[in-house]
């Protein structure tokens, strides 16, 4: 796929934006200015953290997902939900009762994706024991943190762990497996995540370590919520429990921050969530402050996905309802060992091509003209005042000075009303 062509998880409605500056000032890479009173998002330094859309007061960020309509044009419909859908329910409702109530909405398959993160923490250590790679290595999970090292870290993609997310593995599995069963097509079948944030879209739709997902959308949480809301309040709590015994509360975890690096014998393992954080322990590790760390656990949302932007309640609730269900099902392994090692020895986990580093584009291809640019964006950047105010639709004094020197259309210094005044 071109490099050109570059899909993202969100935008902006014109119709509701006012050029309020939050969003800009929110956004961890810089990618929004403001023009002619609305906010305007850089393709290439967006990495779908979706900071905009949890910010913005007036409702004018909307997360681009599947419909559930969209359902509907496969044969076979399958849900795969993240474990954080446990969470959004109280603390009362079990999994397969919300399991059980996606089946009813319309969906054929209902696959627990928990077991799958459980698989994917043997398939980690078991990576770590083999690799004696540099250290740390940094999980694959979320792709927000993916995309942020590509742009930010460029220098640290090799050490991203070589494995799918479990959402991946689990598509990928369950799409042969129902092939074969139903004897129809694979082109057929149609996977969807139920998702607590946008950015599982672009993983989809623009995958980076694969020709193609094994995911053919996006649910939000959000979206689905009240269909399942309904249908458990008309269930009858009698023999629901079906498949109890496969839940894992081992996969569970995986919804919070830490769940992931619980899962793996690694004591030397840190885990870091939210976009400041994340960007804070990269940082460090870039500049080689971060030493004898064996395997490091980055998810861009608050508490990990349960602070996703698209789910419903609140996280420190949701946190409270996965450590229940964490103690209900207890942190005994579910799944046979041997087996996932076999599996991962047939490279059922890993990329099928290694990421890239994309850093954002210089001042100029050529070099001499990229040194004579940056010294006329600090001469520029001396004359501003340095108050970060984001009027001139710019989120800081430097970035500013950056869009001159770059030549953005219509944009001169006397954009800068301090220095009009």
């Amino acid at each position: 796929m071109s490099e050109s062509i570059i899909y993202h998880s969100i935008k902006v409605n014109d119709q509701k934006c006012i050029g309020c500056v939050v969003c800009m000032k929110a956004c961890p890479t810089k990618a929004i200015r403001i023009k002619e009173r609305k906010a305007r998002v850089n393709a290439e330094r967006c990495i779908d953290c979706g900071e905009c859309y949890r910010v913005c007061p007036y409702d004018a960020v909307t997360p681009l997902t599947t419909k559930t309509s969209d359902i509907n044009l496969f044969k076979i419909k399958v849900a795969l939900p993240s474990p954080v859908l446990y969470s959004q329910f109280g603390g009362e409702i079990m999994p397969d009762e919300i399991l059980n109530a996606l089946q009813e909405i319309g969906f054929d398959y209902v696959y627990d994706e928990a077991l799958i993160c459980e698989m994917a923490s043997v398939a980690i250590e078991e990576y770590l024991e083999r690799n004696k790679s540099p250290r740390p290595i940094i999980s694959s999970t979320c792709p927000v943190v993916v995309r942020l090292i590509q742009r930010l870290f460029p220098s640290l993609v090799s050490l991203i762990i070589r494995m799918e997310p479990p959402r991946e593995i689990a598509a990928k599995n369950l799409r042969k497996e129902i092939s074969k069963e139903k004897q129809i097509p694979e082109d057929e079948i149609g996977i969807f995540h139920i998702t607590p944030c946008p950015a599982k879209m672009v993983s989809i739709n623009r995958p980076e370590t694969m020709e193609k997902s094994n995911l053919d959308g996006a649910i939000s949480i959000r979206e689905i919520y009240n269909q399942i809301m309904q249908k458990l309040r008309k269930r009858e709590r009698k023999f629901l429990l079906q498949t109890q015994s496969q839940i894992s509360g081992i996969g569970i975890g995986w919804a919070i921050s830490g769940g992931e690096i619980r899962g793996i014998k690694q004591d030397a393992s840190v885990s870091v969530s939210g976009v400041y954080d994340t960007i804070k322990i990269l940082n460090e590790v870039e500049s080689g402050k971060i030493k004898n760390i064996e395997y490091l656990e980055c998810l861009i949302c608050p508490d990990g996905c349960i602070g996703g932007p698209l789910t419903v309640e609140n996280r420190f609730l949701a946190k409270t309802h996965i450590l229940k269900l964490i103690r209900k099902f207890g942190e005994r392994n579910r799944i046979d060992i041997n087996y996932v090692k076999q599996l991962y020895e047939k490279n059922f986990f890993s990329f099928e091509r290694d990421i890239q580093p994309k850093p954002f584009s210089p001042l100029d291809m050529d070099k001499s003209e990229a040194i004579k640019k940056l010294r006329k964006k600090e001469r520029i950047l001396k004359n501003l005042p340095g108050i970060n105010c984001g009027v001139c639709g710019a989120p800081d004094c430097e970035s500013f000075a950056e869009d001159l020197v770059r030549g953005e259309q219509n944009l001169t210094i006397g954009k800068c009303v301090f220095l009009g005044e």
